[in-house]
């Protein structure tokens, strides 16, 4: 057993050093893995990501020079700037930023766990179901319809119901990564429909609310419903970087992670679980907003040239696109559009690109 472990150590280390040149930090008994590139790559996203936030803050109806945004925070300036940034522009960007970051890792997780670059929450029917439990709550009009929170927490419950039921079909002595992913397509067609039932035979008033927030939008977000967002997406994303760890050993194969210590069953499935709850919190918060869960870890993959989709970098990416997407939005367009709308004309495309070039590459 001894010599197994030592010849995957080896083979592990020769393909990471194939792959770009790994460097070791050493805590202790313990070590962290880490590659330049990866950091240097990630510090500029975050410059970026910290950019776009500052210029969300200082666009809209009352422009505000980003100086004084800065100012705002510290308690400097003008009452209503404070109020212009702080109450109003703060939430909506926040939110941006924390949906995105739920949804990339997200994405990278399903893509990881599925060794499938096109799956995704939107494919395994997890949107559509957190998608299904709001309109109820809009579009029928539901006596919770008056409470802030209602939306939200009906999304979060559809997205994990929905889960439940595409594991409990698709369990045969474990979730099997291609029984998964037919399962949820075929549970997404039938909760699509449920919707869009929901649509046809509510009050035009409250179909079109309900239209609104299926596109996705950072419109209306405040405080009330960013808080509980910015906290679940905080643990479940330090939950799946404890389990995560896992996945180098996933990589080297079902039996040489058994031998490694690691349940490839088990963790597969910890992990998806993990990838549903982040998806139905970014959905709880702003709604289906399409394609971030799938282009974010596609693109993390390109940027930072490595084996599988990135993680953390993958959320920041996610993150970047949501506020970017906003922001462009905001200044380019004359009346308020939801930010579903060019976050589907990004990933769109890109989605066709990859099915293409995937195909290419089989037929070669």
């Amino acid at each position: 057993m001894s010599l197994l472990k030592l010849q995957s150590a080896k083979v592990a280390e020769r393909t990471a050093h194939e792959r770009g040149t790994p460097r070791v930090l050493r805590l202790g008994r313990g070590s962290l893995r880490w590659r330049p590139r990866t950091i240097a790559v990630a510090f500029i996203l975050l410059l970026g990501l910290a950019s776009l936030a500052t210029l969300s803050l200082a666009q809209g109806a009352y422009s505000v020079p980003p100086d004084q945004v800065l100012a705002a925070f510290f308690g400097s300036g003008s009452d209503v700037v404070r109020y212009a940034v702080v109450e109003l522009r703060l939430p909506r960007t926040l939110t941006g930023i924390v949906v995105g970051f739920a949804l990339g890792i997200s994405g990278a997780l399903t893509q990881t766990v599925t060794r499938n670059p096109i799956a995704s929450p939107d494919v395994l029917g997890v949107t559509a179901g957190a998608s299904l439990g709001a309109v109820s709550v809009i579009a029928l009009g539901t006596p919770f319809a008056a409470s802030p929170l209602s939306v939200p927490a009906a999304a979060l419950l559809g997205g994990l119901l929905t889960a439940a039921v595409i594991f409990a079909l698709s369990w045969r002595r474990g979730a099997d990564s291609l029984r998964l992913i037919l399962t949820g397509i075929a549970v997404n067609a039938a909760v699509v429909a449920m919707v869009s039932w929901m649509l046809v035979v509510a009050q035009l008033s409250r179909a079109v609310s309900a239209n609104v927030w299926l596109v996705g939008s950072l419109e209306g977000s405040n405080w009330t419903s960013v808080t509980p967002a910015v906290i679940a997406t905080a643990i479940l994303a330090l939950l799946t970087l404890t389990v995560a760890r896992a996945l180098p050993a996933l990589a080297l194969g079902p039996d040489t992670a058994a031998a490694l210590g690691v349940s490839p069953r088990q963790t597969r499935t910890i992990l998806l679980l993990l990838s549903v709850a982040l998806a139905a919190i970014g959905v709880a918060a702003a709604g289906p907003i399409g394609f971030i869960a799938f282009a974010a870890p596609q693109i993390a993959l390109r940027v930072f040239k490595t084996p599988s989709p990135p993680l953390f970098c993958s959320g920041l990416l996610g993150a970047l696109l949501i506020t970017g997407s906003d922001l462009l939005l905001r200044v380019a367009s004359p009346v308020p559009l939801p930010v579903g709308i060019m976050t589907t004309l990004i990933g769109a495309p890109f989605l066709i690109y990859l099915i293409i070039r995937t195909t290419r590459r089989r037929s070669a």
